[in-house]
């Protein structure tokens, strides 16, 4: 294959201006075709365009500047347009949809569901083509995250334990049930933090940044919370662990650390009925 990336952004040079389009410089793959209502106003041969090449319908290089919402290489959540019998094909953003062969569905896909998978190019059709059996995917590697480094995950399967994550889409991750204080659903993409990588590369994680700053910094927001409503708040380390996230987007843990810091320091006096300033 040639220097054009398929299933990626390409940058490219006009060569030819056309009643349907432009034609566009793909080197030994030859001129690539970017129909007519792609084509960005004013663009004139010579110019360059960073355009995305996927495969038409005769299986041929084409160009668009419409953004897919996944790029070969990427791991995304993504709705079934439709089925038939050879497998089901996903709405990506862009004219033609995405396959995914029967032998890559976890369980038949459902139309109108949406499911993780991952993007790549198949190794005998080289078509682009996408898997839900995103295990195969995931690195081998071991991952070199510090403790409390902070990364993306993209949510792709509840357990028991908890929930299954793609970590910077590369890794393999888990979030645990007793650790999380939020709605979670599969194909969230949210920001997390790095509890501990284990010797095996599995890496367990959490929504909230743990250590002392985490909580030194929300000591000084419970402060200041107790003293705008009037010194006093009914809340404490009894108080339901979904109201005091739902007041302060913090676990229970991170609370009653922060609570105990702020009595430490004679700051609050704890009473049966909350809290209130000293």
């Amino acid at each position: 294959m040639s220097h054009i990336r398929l299933g990626k952004y390409n940058q490219l040079e006009v060569v030819k201006e056309v009643d349907f389009g432009l034609y566009l410089d793909g080197g030994e793959d030859g001129e690539i075709l970017l129909p007519k209502r792609y084509v960005p106003q004013d663009t004139k041969v010579g110019d360059t365009l960073n355009v995305f090449i996927y495969l038409d319908m005769d299986e041929r290089l084409i160009a668009t500047t419409q953004v897919p919402l996944a790029q070969v290489g990427d791991f995304a959540c993504l709705e079934v347009a439709w089925t038939n019998r050879f497998g089901a094909f996903l709405n990506w953003g862009l004219m033609k949809d995405l396959f995914v062969p029967f032998r890559e569905q976890r369980s038949k896909m459902v139309k109108g569901n949406r499911y993780v998978v991952h993007v790549h190019l198949d190794d005998e059709s080289y078509r682009i083509v996408a898997s839900a059996k995103v295990e195969k995917y995931l690195s081998k590697e071991k991952p070199s995250y510090a403790q409390g480094e902070e990364v993306e995950v993209l949510v792709w399967q509840r357990t028991d334990l908890g929930y299954k994550v793609i970590v910077d889409n590369q890794f393999g991750g888990m979030l645990f049930h007793n650790e999380i204080f939020q709605p979670v659903e599969i194909g969230m993409r949210l920001g997390a933090y790095v509890k501990q990588v284990r010797e095996d590369g599995k890496m367990d994680l959490e929504l909230q940044q743990g250590g002392m700053h985490k909580v030194e910094d929300f000591a000084g927001v419970l402060l200041r919370f107790i003293k705008d409503a009037g010194g006093r708040t009914p809340l404490n380390d009894k108080t339901d662990a979904e109201i005091i996230y739902q007041t302060f987007g913090v676990s229970k843990k991170t609370f009653k650390k922060a609570v105990g810091e702020l009595y430490r320091k004679r700051l609050i006096v704890l009473e049966e009925e909350g809290m209130r300033l000293a």
